[in-house]
């Protein structure tokens, strides 16, 4: 048995938890919001962000951080990207050296453009950091329907032990030392799921939406290797594998919001409407600055920060996409003649 220290209690932070209780853990829940921690408390379900999943009273819910800090084994980070660095800093004095922290939100800093596992080393530099990450929507898991993802750490050993921590008959998890690999799939996907739903708000079908995935990923690819991450990881459950749920899924607050968008709402519209944090509008500029920072041609990505903050219409970033340059499709692959 672990004592784990769960940092944040949306709908994800949440869904682990009881995965983690279910595991034979001992779990304590933190969040600063005073009323949803007494809502926990007292109804033993987060109805609003995770209805219909019952919570055992074993599961401590509190507000006191540091009763969720010392003493833990390892810590989960799970709120959302846009307050991972303000987290953070509240954890600086609390992690002890060499206390393993499990970031598991997905996003890029805009102005840093620092993933979430660089700016918890910057806070809180004694902690040992991991990532969790793949197709894996909070409404699933919290179910116990059955879900593979990939856990990436510094160390092999770091690694195998979350693994063994979350790992059961319905929550599979593989191991990979590509840390930056994993969270660049898992940021920038949201980006692209964002147009996934702005095709299906705009009723186009299942031809665009596999275009998008195609195409996306290749876009995702060559960035992630560009910055040093290894092309298998793109192939794998961060890359295609949480690009697919996210396009598809009905659970995917990125798609949702990007639906709305495309049947005419604004951005902050959309968002209000979704009622949750929309971790893609917070990584679609940091994404357009590392395309160019690297000089990495990333249209997909330049056509949603084009619709979410210059205005542009949704249909007409579409046709833009369509009457590109002629390309080829693998520019290795020789011809034979």
């Amino acid at each position: 048995m672990a004592k784990v220290g769960i940092i944040g209690a949306g709908s994800w932070g949440i869904a682990l938890a009881l995965l983690l209780k279910n595991n034979g853990h001992e779990v304590t829940v933190w969040s600063i919001v005073e009323d949803e921690i007494a809502m926990l408390n007292r109804e033993r379900e987060h109805k609003d962000k995770l209805p219909g999943v019952m919570l055992p009273e074993s599961i401590i819910f509190t507000t006191d951080l540091e009763l969720s800090v010392k003493g833990k084994e390892l810590l989960v980070l799970a709120v959302p990207s846009p307050y991972t660095r303000s987290t953070s800093h509240l954890l600086k004095d609390l992690v002890s050296e060499g206390q393993i922290i499990v970031n598991v939100a997905k996003g890029i800093e805009e102005g840093t453009f620092m993933t979430l596992s660089q700016i918890i080393e910057d806070e809180v530099p004694q902690s040992n950091v991991a990532v969790l990450s793949g197709p894996s929507h909070a409404e699933e898991v919290g179910r116990g329907i059955p879900t593979t993802i990939v856990v990436g750490a510094h160390t092999q050993k770091t690694a195998e032990t979350v693994q063994n921590i979350f790992m059961n008959e319905v929550f599979r998890v593989y191991i990979s030392p590509d840390i930056l690999g994993i969270e660049l799939g898992a940021a920038l996907k949201n980006v692209v799921a964002l147009a996934a739903g702005i095709a299906d708000g705009l009723g186009y079908g299942d031809n665009t939406k596999a275009a998008l995935i195609t195409r996306g990923i290749a876009e995702i690819a060559r960035l992630g290797v560009a910055m040093g991450g290894k092309y298998e990881t793109f192939a794998g459950l961060s890359g295609i594998g949480d690009l697919i749920v996210t396009c598809a899924s009905i659970h995917s607050r990125n798609r949702k919001a990007g639906f709305l968008i495309g049947q005419g709402k604004t951005m902050d519209e959309a968002m209000k409407e979704v009622k949750m944090v929309v971790e893609g509008v917070y990584s679609a500029k940091a994404a357009m600055g590392l395309a160019k920072k690297y000089n990495i041609d990333m249209p997909i990505i330049e056509q949603v920060n084009e619709v979410l903050f210059n205005k542009k219409p949704a249909d007409a970033a579409v046709k833009d996409l369509m009457i590109r340059d002629k390309k080829l499709e693998h520019r290795d692959l020789p011809w034979n003649e």
